[in-house]
């Protein structure tokens, strides 16, 4: 009996852990999504935009290396590795189709505070100046260089320890409004960074608690020492920037192809500066010397892991949270899905592999995303022909840039920051949503400013679970009920054959943050639980039990929901009697339930709403006007659906 229970036992262990080929096949096609739509690139249609586009995105990228290399603490040739290398594995591991990985300001910043701890500014008159094997550049360069690669790589291996402990399914306590709040606070700090170069000034580091404050005051006292050759050609290139921009905007579906007017008042400054001699005839600050090729790979120095904890960490999470957030936009706005473990993993390996070839940490920008979208790009293509593009400047183009005036790459950086500014903006709709959330919102933006981005960011988080964690008791409905769902089926007098299918929903609960996708998850399935094709027309109704919002758990969304048979016509009654509060996230996830289920010929009618409910959906979506969406009850709005329909008949009659 013995020896056959050890049979038994020992067979099925080899089942659980034989893989099969077929096992093997689909981890590397979850693991490695660019073996899913790389096989199907149809390049007829997409290889052209994502052509333009990759050169688009490499201008940006160019700009955006050097100048968040500066502002990193290191030397500018290493932020053209940065927007090289990360794009690459990005490309690979990631699941965002439209978004650009490479040098971020948030995580440069971040990677200044620990070059500047350990290898400050004074030293460099006591290191050697002999130059090092590597590139030709100095001592005190390589010193700084390998701070900035050990915060990549510590955060790197942060980031994929987050993905071994799947902890992407805990990023849904980060809400939008904090994260636009850290990010427009991050950006207005990267904004005050670029004060010296487009003022022309010469200004020590300055960093820690209220530095943003401390900057401005000795902007103040050193007004003096301002050069007015930089302020004016800094006022001159944001506004051709700013200008331009707005033209290619206004008129992006008449012109085929954009105006790179980064590339162009590039190279048209650096001419200028070249003929006229602007570094020594009026003392503006130029990029400087920019080595060519690439130096082989070496591995990040262990002995100051420990150093540099604090920014890895900084590192990971800002960079992380900012990444996902482009990442999650994209899926929404062309319809696919992301896992957000994944991104954590693709990230991680972006920032771990980069740090072999001397590169800054990395994070997708808003800037550089926003111009695939604006440019039309369809996959990571994109990027990919964008690394082509800046491997041609690191080999040939490079030593070009030496007459760039900082000024001018100051103003390039600002202008790009317009996308991550104007979230200011957001202060408005988030007042007439949820003043809470316009709370948080300032209150972690003004954190930002005070300290840094990840302090901004730990705050926000605690703050908005605080909150929700007060505002749960007082919630009408003290225990959590379960969601009764009921339907039921009418024929018309127009076409017997037809069915009027009309599911009624209550949920007893509140809407916030925690369980927004939850609700949608479960709300797919049930509109696409039943099929009515299989039904037979007598069917009266049907009662029974669902968990939506059973647990306040961070649910998936089910996407490709089935369509429904073509001869059905159906509505979804919502009773938001039970919506006794709700946040930003809730009121953004019924409207896109509304959007969702009108693109699949589903009408939604929402019931006992509050006042509040509607003022805040009315102000976030662009609900359909034409038909009234809110009643004050559910025979209200089953009077509507009768009217409309010439309903002739009810074959039951349900009740919330």
């Amino acid at each position: 009996m013995t020896g056959a229970k050890k049979k038994k036992k020992s067979m099925l262990w080899g089942k659980m852990h034989t893989p099969q080929c077929e096992d093997i096949i689909q981890w590397c096609r979850k693991r490695l999504p660019i073996l899913d739509w790389a096989p199907h690139y149809n390049l007829k249609e997409n290889l052209l935009p994502d052509t333009v586009s990759g050169i688009m995105l490499a201008v940006q990228q160019v700009t955006q290396g050097l100048a968040f290399a500066v502002l990193s603490s290191v030397h500018p040739v290493f932020g053209l590795y940065g927007s090289l290398f990360p794009a690459i594995i990005y490309a690979i591991f990631g699941m965002g189709r439209h978004v650009a990985t490479g040098t971020f300001a948030l995580t440069s910043l971040i990677s200044a505070n620990a070059v500047e701890r350990i290898v400050p500014q004074n030293i460099q008159n006591l290191t050697t100046q002999s130059n090092t094997s590597v590139l030709g550049l100095s001592d005190f360069e390589m010193q700084r260089i390998h701070v900035a690669v050990a915060v990549s790589f510590l955060g790197g291996v942060i980031q994929v320890a987050m993905f071994v402990l799947q902890l992407g399914s805990a990023t849904f306590v980060v809400t939008e409004p904090v994260i636009s709040a850290m990010t427009t606070g991050a950006a207005t700090h990267v904004v005050t960074s670029q004060v010296k170069y487009l003022l022309g000034m010469k200004m020590p580091y300055i960093s820690g608690p209220l530095g943003f404050f401390y900057i401005y005051a000795y902007v103040f006292e050193n007004i003096k020492s301002v050069r007015l050759e930089a302020l004016l050609l800094s006022l001159l290139s944001i506004v051709v920037l700013v200008l331009v921009k707005e033209l290619n905007e206004q008129f992006k579906k008449k012109i085929k192809v954009v105006l790179p007017v980064d590339l162009v008042l590039i190279i048209a400054a650096s001419f200028a500066c070249y003929c006229t001699n602007m570094e020594n005839t009026y003392g503006l600050e130029v990029v400087g010397r920019i080595p060519q090729g690439i130096p082989s790979p070496r591995a990040p120095p262990m002995n100051i892991l420990s150093a540099v904890i604090t920014e890895a960490f900084g590192v990971a999470l800002v960079g992380y949270v900012a990444s996902l957030a482009l990442a999650q936009g994209s899926a929404k706005k062309f319809k696919y899905s992301i896992d957000d473990n994944q991104e954590f993993l693709a990230h991680g390996l972006s920032n771990i592999v980069s740090s072999f070839f001397f590169c800054i940490p990395s994070a997708a920008a808003m800037g550089r995303t926003a111009g695939l979208y604006s440019t039309g790009a369809k996959t990571q293509v994109a990027c990919l022909i964008s690394c082509i593009f800046v491997l041609i400047v690191i080999y040939a183009i490079g030593p070009l840039l030496y007459w760039l005036p900082m000024c001018v790459l100051a103003s390039i950086i600002v202008v790009g920051l317009k996308g991550m500014l104007i979230q200011f903006r957001d202060l408005k709709k988030y007042w007439n949503v949820d003043k809470i959330d316009w709370g948080i919102w300032v209150s972690t933006y003004v954190f930002t400013i005070c300290f840094a981005a990840n302090v901004g960011l730990l705050f926000g988080v605690v703050c908005t679970i605080a909150i929700v964690i007060g505002r749960f008791p007082r919630a009408m409905t003290l225990s959590i009920k379960n969601m009764k769902e009921m339907e039921f089926k009418v024929k018309t007098e127009m076409d017997s054959e037809n069915l009027q299918q009309v599911k009624i929903i209550s949920i007893n609960n509140p809407l916030v943050f925690l369980n927004a996708k939850k609700f949608y998850a479960d709300l797919m399935n049930i509109i696409q639980k039943e099929n009515a094709c299989n039904q037979p027309l007598d069917d009266t109704s049907k009662c029974e039990q669902n968990t939506l919002l059973n647990s306040l758990s961070n649910g998936n969304c089910n996407e490709g929901v089935s369509q429904s048979c073509p001869n059905e016509k159906c509505s979804l009654i919502l009773d938001c009697s039970g919506f006794t509060f709700f946040d930003y996230s809730g009121v953004s996830m019924l409207v896109e339930v509304y959007m969702d289920c009108k693109g699949r010929s589903v009408d939604v009618l929402l019931a006992h709403c509050t006042a509040s409910l509607i003022k805040a959906m009315t102000y976030y979506g662009n609900l359909d006007s034409e038909k009234p969406i809110f009643f004050e009850s559910v025979s209200a709005a089953i009077s509507h659906i009768h009217s409309n329909k010439n309903l002739s008949k009810l074959s039951d009659h349900s009740e919330v």
